[in-house]
């Protein structure tokens, strides 16, 4: 079967200082987020302008596999839409119909299982769907990504580069977006547990081991209520243990983040590199995925494989459906902005 177009779905971010505090409020609509913690996120984007660099990142994505179809000698129109901020997923999906469009795939920019990383993504999609109404597209979603072998390749590489810039017998530690310990226990189909943070040690234990290294796993952004545990250790707290351990070095490797979200330019590059700076540990930043050839490669063989009925696994839904029933409920969503 082969599909009449792709959707890049995406969280969204803001372009401009007026944006930054709306767009916060559509990330925690409904959550209970108080005031105060949507205050000092809004002061991290307005440190950087009031802008994140994630659409005009997913926007270079875009480019970059509508090249790569065309390298394949195939015309497929790619649409932009975010969950959260312009271009949003309901008027993308109405642009879709206007243009004739009738069965898409939709790649949604998150490697990983849990409701964040993949349930919510349905939900956009069902929203978009029901807004648009009749004549809408159906609307495929790609599977997880977090074991493919491209997407490992540029972590891969973009670790040794990090490696190279500290001391030899620097760590390497992997990075991702922390969650409330209870979210990660209700993560995958009924009857798996934990398994947002299982795949993403998983997937830092695959690229430690083609460089012949050991690692570590932490985690970052925490937002919840201190009452709340969360997945441990933060980045911040371990690079200060490994100053304790007298390590040379520290080179961190986003795996969490496939783009540049505000996350890994303030908690990363901004308040882990202040950290490391204060204490007098050597500190690389790996870099994120989305400008690595291999990543367009790998986006556009996971649409030749749902062309070719290939596409299996968790992740793929139709039309917003979960892709195994009962998975990752929606009434234990993280509460985090």
């Amino acid at each position: 079967m082969t599909h009449d177009a792709l959707l890049v779905l995406s969280f969204g971010g803001p372009e401009h200082p007026d944006h930054v505090r709306p767009f916060l409020e559509n990330v925690v609509r409904g959550r209970g987020v108080p005031p105060e913690r949507l205050d000092a996120v809004e002061q991290h984007y307005l440190r950087f302008g009031g802008v994140s660099p994630i659409n005009e990142q997913n926007r270079a994505l875009i480019a970059a596999v509508e090249a790569e179809f065309g390298r394949r000698g195939r015309e497929l129109p790619v649409y932009f839409g975010n969950r959260n901020w312009h271009p949003m997923v309901e008027d993308a999906v109405a642009r879709m119909k206007d243009d004739g469009v009738r069965d898409a795939l939709v790649f949604a920019t998150s490697a990983w299982g849990g409701f964040s990383g993949c349930r919510q993504y349905d939900e956009d999609i069902a929203r978009a769907l029901a807004a648009v109404g009749p004549g809408a597209p159906r609307l495929t979603k790609l599977p997880q990504f977090h074991d493919h072998e491209l997407f490992l390749e540029c972590f891969a590489d973009a670790a040794a580069a990090a490696l190279e810039t500290v001391p030899a017998g620097s760590r390497l530690v992997f990075t991702a977006h922390s969650i409330p310990e209870s979210a990660d226990v209700n993560a995958g189909p009924p009857g798996v547990s934990n398994l947002y943070s299982q795949q993403v040690r998983d997937a830092a234990a695959n690229v430690a081991a083609r460089l012949g290294l050991e690692h570590d796993v932490v985690w970052q952004s925490r937002s919840g209520p201190p009452q709340v545990p969360w997945l441990e250790p933060d980045i911040c707290d371990h690079v200060q243990a490994l100053w304790d351990e007298r390590v040379p070095g520290v080179a961190v490797v986003p795996i969490g983040f496939i783009s540049d979200h505000l996350e890994v330019i303030w908690d990363l590059d901004t308040e882990a590199r202040d950290l490391a700076a204060e204490l007098g540990i050597p500190f690389a930043r790996a870099a994120t995925p989305i400008h690595d050839p291999r990543f367009a490669t790998m986006v556009a063989d996971l649409v030749d494989d749902a062309d070719a009925g290939r596409s299996s696994g968790l992740g793929v839904s139709v039309d917003g459906a979960a892709c195994v029933e009962g998975c990752c409920p929606a009434v234990r969503r993280p509460n985090r902005a």
